[in-house]
């Protein structure tokens, strides 16, 4: 075998070599960043939506989103859809294609792997769906027409705007009780996937249906196979979403799916990249003093290269990739097609009092704090589960609020529950005011709570394991003369 290169340190090569993969499995810290961010970029679109829509030009915004699309090819396929609708079902597809790949790593190699440590979240982001529902349907009980479809929308929650306020209070929210806030999320995702799925489907044509899963089936055996192409994946994946489109389940669904069936695991082990790269490097003396030595650096930094990509499990590539575009380009183009609702068309304080409206804002801050803090305390009670480290139950209060904030994904439900422009703007009006509610509770909450380490002495001294040693330990030792 040859030297090693000139300059080169073989041992932190190596420590590199071994974390590399890591780096990319785990990418928690990126992950929260992102969506930090994104959570700022959100809230300038949704505030540019209702600037638009109240502008005195404001008509142009919901003619603008009403523009119509085209798409034929052949007599096999016509679509033909405005463009807010291509926003609700194209774009956000690929938002819940992420979804999906965040609930898959999340399953296999993140707090969900382990159930015990996924219990707790998991129960609380069931009671923080279930008391919601409860609390709009108590509200538009008795109401005519669809009011009632309404009930899923204060389930949600927007991981971007609840990470968000999180990172502004730094340090005093514990490690444990941000993963126990993006858990509890992640559960509530599923869950909204679920509603989506079984009720806000409408009319549903089997045939389509059995297409669009023959497809993700094609798919999944073509992983497992072994097939690495990247153009079949992306040609099988927007035949899997027309399928399902056709079908009458929303498109999004597709995108859940395939993030679902995409492989957690690298094409090469730790120790296979290593071995890999190793002889690789190990070829460069050997021809440099080849004639093509150029043309041989070049093809095994290329084959380097592709070791490299394929020791990064697809879920995580394609995530990294994809995440960005998520939070600062999809959803808050999704927000700016959404959130626009045009006061000058409806009775503000009407629709501010109206039985969906305040069903949804009591439901998204009520029934989340009531909901959450409710399921964790019967999960602590029942030994199903326990707090993360250094966090009490003002913390939980706190975090149960910022679960209210369900902007995103509760105004994508507006939009399948109501057809009926009224309800529409009612339930939005309770989005806007319900989320930002919950928002400011949870800052609040958690800014005033003990932060981390106060937490943990404070219950040290409530064990009487104060930090200064016993006054009562003795007569102290004389002093030496």
């Amino acid at each position: 075998m040859a030297q090693d290169p000139p300059n080169f340190d073989r041992e932190t090569w190596l420590t590199s070599a071994r974390r590399f993969p890591t780096r990319f499995v785990r990418p928690l810290l990126r992950f929260t960043a992102v969506e930090a961010a994104g959570g700022i970029v959100l809230l300038v679109a949704a505030i540019a939506a209702l600037l638009w829509a109240n502008a005195p030009f404001g008509e142009s915004y919901a003619n603008f989103w009403d523009t119509r699309l085209s798409i034929n090819i052949g007599d096999l396929i016509h679509v033909e859809e405005s463009l807010k609708d291509v926003v609700n079902d194209a774009l956000m597809a690929i938002f819940f294609f992420v979804v999906g790949l965040e609930i898959k790593r999340e399953i296999v190699v993140g707090e969900f792997r382990d159930p015990k440590r996924a219990a707790l979240p998991a129960i609380a982001a069931l009671g923080g769906m279930i008391v919601p529902a409860l609390v709009f349907t108590a509200f538009v009980a008795g109401d005519p027409g669809d009011a009632a479809r309404g009930w899923g929308i204060p389930m949600a929650t927007d991981i971007a705007f609840s990470v968000g306020v999180i990172s502004l209070l730094g340090t005093r929210v514990s490690v444990g009780a941000k993963l126990f806030l993006l858990a509890l999320a992640i559960a509530d995702d599923i869950g909204a996937i679920a509603v989506i799925a079984i009720f806000y489907t409408t009319d549903l044509a089997s045939g389509w249906l059995l297409a669009g899963v023959a497809t993700l089936v094609l798919i999944y055996a073509a992983n497992r196979a072994g097939v690495r192409s990247m153009i079949f994946y992306v040609v099988a994946g927007i035949a899997a979403w027309f399928f399902v489109f056709e079908s009458g389940i929303h498109a999004t669904l597709a995108g859940v799916a395939l993030g679902f069936i995409t492989p957690a695991a690298s094409w090469y082990s730790d120790d296979e990249y290593f071995d890999r790269a190793e002889w690789i490097l190990s070829q460069r003396e050997i021809h440099e003093a080849s004639p093509r030595s150029a043309e041989r650096i070049d093809e095994h930094a290329l084959h380097l290269a592709n070791v490299a990509r394929e020791s990064v499990p697809p879920l995580s590539r394609l995530d990294h990739a994809l995440h960005p575009w998520s939070s600062f380009f999809i959803v808050p183009i999704f927000a700016l097609a959404n959130a626009g609702v045009r006061f000058a068309d409806i009775d503000f304080g009407a629709a501010v009092t109206s039985s969906v409206s305040l069903g949804v804002g009591f439901g998204l801050v009520f029934g989340k704090i009531v909901g959450i803090s409710g399921a964790t305390w019967l999960a602590l009670r029942f030994n199903l589960g326990k707090l993360p480290s250094r966090t009490g139950w003002p913390q939980i209060f706190g975090l149960s609020a910022l679960a209210g904030i369900g902007f995103t994904v509760s105004l994508f439900i507006t939009e399948l529950a109501f057809t009926e422009e009224l309800l529409t703007q009612q339930a939005k009006i309770g989005v806007f005011i319900g989320s930002t509610v919950a928002g400011v509770i949870g800052y609040l909450l958690l800014r005033h709570s003990p932060a981390p380490q106060e937490a943990l002495e404070a219950s040290r001294e409530e064990r009487g394991l104060t930090m200064e040693p016993p006054t009562d330990a003795g007569p102290e030792p004389a002093a030496d003369d």
